[in-house]
């Protein structure tokens, strides 16, 4: 029952998500829909991947494999950032709020891109 209630979740965030590029970018919705799931799909590419964004040498999430342990699981990301423009900033700088956060500044110290960034911001919040 939890993990349907968990499907569900994401896929109403996945279509919130949607209906705001949509009407941002004033797009189709098939083709918003089409820009979404690539966005996605690349920010958890960089997510995942160890040479680059490396979320999980220190937080659980998803579907990824040997989570680390040392930060909070990215899970109900869009309950804790309802603001997508605050979960982006402590992506690009987490010690903007905490100076004494072990996260890496990855904006900051450019070690992502600002697309990069970007990306994995639209996808955190899918979790």
């Amino acid at each position: 029952m939890r993990h349907t209630a968990q499907c569900i979740s994401k896929k109403v965030m996945i279509i919130a998500a949607l209906s705001g590029i949509a009407a941002f970018a004033n797009l189709s919705p098939a083709l918003a829909a089409d820009a979404a799931a690539t966005a996605i799909e690349k920010g958890k590419a960089v997510a995942v991947d160890r040479k680059k964004g490396n979320c999980l040498a220190c937080h659980a999430m998803d579907d990824g494999n040997l989570p680390g342990n040392i930060a909070p699981p990215l899970v109900s990301m869009k309950l804790r950032y309802p603001d997508k423009a605050k979960l982006r900033e402590q992506i690009w700088d987490a010690t903007i709020r905490n100076p004494n956060s072990i996260m890496p500044p990855f904006g900051r110290h450019k070690m992502l891109s600002e697309e990069e960034i970007d990306n994995i911001t639209v996808y955190i919040l899918t979790l």
